[in-house]
């Protein structure tokens, strides 16, 4: 099987991605940081990064299931924050810290609610939270940094970004958010994002010590609504119910 190439062109100036050195961040954690991460990810054969963008040679992966079960999932989280609790931000300088970004997603998000606001799949407890979150997404942002130890976290651990192999191992791809977090925030993504509302229980059970998720619940709730505004009217029955149990746990 032919390995997986993954082409970044140079982010647009002023962009999400070139204020945060995504692309760049990604290579830098396959030529860094990957060797050593402890939890499974592609075979890097190529990271290159230049004038003309980046490039990464990947072990393919498309074979394995993807997504994982919410338990698996949590469990290899918890291996990674575990491996680098207190100490990845010193070792990788480097990797985003929070509060990086935050006043772009502030503008978007407060540009992007009166969209929202219209939808007819939003109940009143995801619309009432939604609507509060107006001109308080900074405030929501700095609660991240005060919720834990920072650790490495993935930064998007999303049922799109895990891929469950033969024998039950679960994969982390598409590292370009990588970050120095508490890791409790890749645990919160990872139920608004991707598990039924039925079974966080068996995440959070799986995860271990929850301080601080109701401190990065906002700031995921957020990303949560950014996330859903691209779907049509009508298709974002799974986000609110998702978006639904995280306002429920505040």
């Amino acid at each position: 099987m032919p390995n997986y190439v993954k082409r970044r062109e140079p982010a647009a100036p002023g962009s999400v991605p070139a204020v945060l050195n995504m692309f760049q961040n990604e290579v830098r954690f396959y030529q860094e940081i990957a060797p050593v991460v402890g939890v499974r990810v592609p075979e890097c054969y190529q990271a290159e990064s230049g004038p003309d963008g980046t490039r990464l040679e990947l072990e393919d992966l498309s074979g394995w299931t993807p997504g994982a079960e919410p338990e698996a999932g949590a469990r290899t989280l918890r291996e990674l924050h575990d491996r680098w609790r207190g100490r990845a931000h010193t070792q990788w300088a480097w990797l985003r810290q929070p509060g990086a970004g935050d006043v772009l997603v502030a503008e978007l998000y407060d540009r992007t609610w009166p969209a929202l606001a219209k939808r007819s799949d939003l109940s009143a407890p995801v619309r009432a939270f939604g609507e509060r979150m107006v001109g308080r997404v900074l405030d929501a942002e700095a609660e991240v940094a005060w919720a834990g130890e920072p650790t490495l976290v993935h930064g998007d651990a999303s049922a799109a970004n895990l891929r469950t192999g033969p024998d039950g191992t679960v994969a982390l791809l598409d590292w370009e958010d990588v970050s120095a977090a508490p890791g409790v925030l890749d645990l919160a993504w990872f139920l608004v994002s991707s598990a039924e509302p039925a079974r966080w229980n068996e995440a959070l059970a799986a995860y271990g010590d929850l301080d601080g998720l109701s401190a990065v619940l906002p700031s995921v709730a957020i990303q949560g609504y950014l996330s859903l505004s691209d779907l049509p009217d009508g298709w974002a029955v799974e986000w609110n119910a998702r978006l639904e149990a995280a306002v429920g746990m505040l």
